[in-house]
């Protein structure tokens, strides 16, 4: 990799690190090429990516940026995951380190928060974007079914009290 190679990586990297709502840090000693095909696509559902890295042009790349206190994880054979949600890379990370051991959590951060192991898990537990504006979304809505089914209520009560007396006199 030529230098101008280099800095171009540190670009991009750089603008990962600062639009990343999480950024994912893990070691991926052992795993083979499927494996991480199998990491990359379940990332790339979750609207999140996967980015395998030198840790020294990491290191570079981070400084400056808001979650710069990552760089203590960056040695070894690191993978950076990361997503514009906050939640879906934790989420992804954490369920597959669950069914493969060769992927090894290290930490992360969440904007200038670093999370150790527990946070990362933590941060996995935690709804996503999607969960939270579907329970948004359904607590708006009831009120409003309620009300509708309050005001229909009287004339349906109305109707079957005409209804009986109808039935009576017949």
């Amino acid at each position: 990799m030529d230098r101008a190679q280099k800095e171009k990586l540190v670009d991009e990297l750089g603008q990962i690190f600062e639009s990343s709502g999480v950024v994912v840090v893990a070691h991926y000693e052992g795993m083979t090429v499927a494996e991480m095909q199998d990491l990359r696509a379940r990332m790339r559902e979750a609207g999140g990516s996967v980015r395998v890295a030198k840790n020294k042009l990491a290191k570079i790349a981070l400084e400056g940026k808001p979650c710069e206190s990552i760089a203590d994880f960056l040695t070894g054979m690191t993978v950076l995951s990361y997503s514009e949600d906050p939640v879906a890379a934790a989420k992804v990370v954490q369920n597959y380190a669950k069914d493969n051991d060769k992927l090894v959590i290290l930490g992360g951060a969440m904007g200038e928060n670093a999370l150790d192991v527990a946070g990362v898990k933590a941060v996995s537990e935690m709804p996503s974007r999607e969960e939270l504006i579907a329970s948004i979304v359904g607590a708006i809505g009831a009120p409003a079914s309620n009300i509708a089914g309050a005001v229909g209520a009287p004339a349906s009560n109305i109707a079957s009290i005409l209804s009986t007396i109808e039935e009576k006199a017949a």
